[in-house]
């Protein structure tokens, strides 16, 4: 499998500009996932470090869960791989995890982001309000901060995949 990139036009619409630079990091974490086995996909960056590539793709998953489902749409789904007794499950990973798995529930998580937010305008308010000022949040600031939240960690991917394999690239 060989991930394309494409950026969105710089001159598109707010949305699309949005979406577009969603997709763009999307395709960036798992173009750096590309051509490793599991057990590299598992290998955590450096001690005491937990944090792998496959920790990653799982963790946003784990994002997108929250942010689309049940942040915006207000869906009571539960996590998928932390509980309250490992609130890190999503990273620590065990010889029994795969890449297969880990990347269809990402992708899945995706989906179901995709189809939440297309009944949502950029101004719409979500179901769910932040814990820190009650007040809920619009789609706009949600894309936003997945486009953060994804860039911050494709830059922990970039060295986790150096560190595997030598490999690097924007």
């Amino acid at each position: 499998m060989t991930t394309e990139r494409s950026e969105p036009a710089q001159n598109a619409g707010e949305r699309a500009m949005l979406e577009g630079w969603l997709d763009y990091h999307r395709q960036t974490l798992a173009w750096k996932c590309e051509g490793l086995t599991d057990e590299q996909l598992r290998t955590a960056s450096v001690a005491p470090s937990e944090l792998s590539l496959m920790g990653l793709v799982r963790h946003m998953a784990e994002v997108e869960r929250g942010w689309f489902r049940r942040v915006l749409a207000g869906d009571d789904r539960g996590p998928i791989y932390y509980t309250e007794a490992d609130d890190d499950g999503d990273f620590h990973t065990t010889d029994a995890d795969t890449w297969e798995e880990a990347y269809a529930t990402w992708q899945a998580e995706i989906e179901a982001a995709r189809r939440h937010a297309a009944d949502f305008g950029l101004d719409d308010l979500s179901h769910r309000k932040s814990p820190h000022s009650e007040e809920p949040f619009n789609l706009r600031w949600i894309y936003t901060h997945m486009i953060e939240e994804y860039a911050r960690h494709n830059g922990h991917a970039d060295l986790i995949r150096e560190r595997i394999d030598g490999a690097t690239g924007d």
